[in-house]
């Protein structure tokens, strides 16, 4: 159950920034966002505030946030459509009822003659019983369309995504893969204020009760001369060189209150990705402070950013297998497997993750934030965008094969974990 609980605050966490950085630039844009979701299916919760309606759903496999102009508008007023009016004091419209009427014995009933809900924002037509004026209504831009009783916001064009400049439909959507490295630099900014920053110095950390460093009589804090007659520097000195003589006797020389102590010291051989390495139970040496936390939050993104680009460059040529790929069920394992490091271990995985998910959504493929920045770039190149029933046709297919590869990467999963 923790396991599960680990998973969905995580996955969750990182849609949630994710899509919060669409909608927050969307709405700096002057975007009507219809809807911001976390998760795909059937609705489990759902309110409203402002302009937007606030989901979560039943399948937890990412989220959206539903911008007006990007689908077409789901509810359409045509000529010779008989439909309801409700109007304000200056006889502006703020309702159109399509259906069920007789609801509404204040609205008045007109026979559409003609209606531009985007940009002139007037529809006229035939008021019930008078068939020979036609007469002009003027709507609020917020009026809404209401069908089967859900009242739906109508989207005058100046509120579409469409009509914003190329940069503001640009931070739109670069602004969800934006957050996702915001997110870990915080994450890691937060480990590093809480647990401390590993200072590169010939020092040892914190030890664990139960190593051979301890068995051994050294003590965390002290300052290691050597090991085995080879001066050391650095804490990188110290553990390349424990890791390197598993099961062999190696002899300290530490400096503590101003003595010089040998203390023998014999590394346990553990196994670790297929190689035998030893360990004597110490952590590095850490220092809390606000300003080195502040930069490992930075350093660590970078370091992270730089490993995945590297596994990708793998990838494409073929050093790295697609079998290795993981899914959703890949990170619950995963997670599972963290989740009993620690809390401080799993706050490192969500930061880890959160920059896969940013970098993974800048790639330029269709359907992705990355497939739609590269459209924008050709936008801004030939001075005029791409035909959006072509550029529609493209992220379908795109789409359609990112699904696809969903499928076999969880098979792959399956067969890997439970199989």
């Amino acid at each position: 159950m923790e396991t599960v609980i680990s998973f969905i605050v995580i996955f969750g966490a990182l849609v949630f920034f994710h899509e919060l950085g669409h909608l927050v630039f969307a709405k700096r844009a002057g975007i009507l966002c219809r809807e911001f979701a976390i998760g795909f299916g059937p609705k489990v919760f759902t309110f409203k505030k402002g302009e937007t309606i606030y989901t979560i759903r039943l399948l937890p496999l990412g989220g959206f946030v539903r911008m007006a102009g990007e689908d077409p508008e789901t509810v359409e007023i045509k000529p010779g459509h008989r439909v309801g009016l409700l109007l304000d004091r200056e006889g502006r419209v703020q309702k159109i009822i399509v259906n069920n009427k007789e609801k509404y014995p204040n609205a008045v009933i007109i026979d559409v003659e003609a209606a531009d809900l985007e940009h002139k924002l007037r529809i006229e037509g035939y008021e019930e019983g008078d068939d020979n004026s036609l007469r002009s209504y003027s709507l609020l831009p917020d009026a809404v369309v209401v069908e089967d009783g859900v009242p739906t916001q109508i989207a005058p064009y100046n509120r579409q995504f469409a009509s914003k400049t190329l940069l503001q439909r640009t931070m739109a959507i670069f602004a969800g893969p934006m957050m996702n490295f915001i997110l870990a630099i915080v994450v890691f900014i937060i480990i590093g204020l809480f647990q401390g920053v590993v200072v590169n110095e010939a020092k040892l950390g914190k030890l664990t009760t139960d190593g051979a460093a301890i068995a051994s009589g050294l003590k965390g804090g002290d300052s290691v001369q050597s090991i085995n007659g080879q001066e050391v520097n650095s804490w990188a000195d110290i553990q390349e060189t424990i890791q390197q003589n598993p099961g062999k006797e190696i002899e300290f020389v530490v400096e503590r209150d101003g003595k010089t102590l040998e203390v023998p010291v014999t590394p346990k051989e553990i196994e670790r990705e297929g190689e035998k390495i030893g360990v004597i139970g110490v952590y590095p040496p850490v220092e809390k402070s606000p300003l080195k936390a502040i930069s490992y939050g930075f350093t660590e993104t970078y370091f992270w950013t730089k490993q995945i680009f590297v596994m990708l460059g793998q990838l494409v040529t073929g050093q790295f297998s697609i079998d290795a790929l993981s899914g959703p069920v890949g990170i619950y394992v995963s997670t599972e497997q963290v989740a009993k490091s620690g809390f401080f271990y799993l706050m490192k995985w969500a930061g880890v993750l959160s920059i896969n998910l940013g970098i993974m959504n800048l790639l330029p493929i269709p359907a992705l934030d990355g497939g739609r920045l590269m459209f924008f770039l050709v936008e801004a190149l030939r001075g005029k965008p791409i035909d959006r029933q072509k550029e529609g046709l493209v992220h379908f297919i795109g789409f359609a094969l990112l699904m696809l590869l969903m499928l076999v990467v969880t098979w792959n999963d399956i067969q890997r974990f439970f199989l």
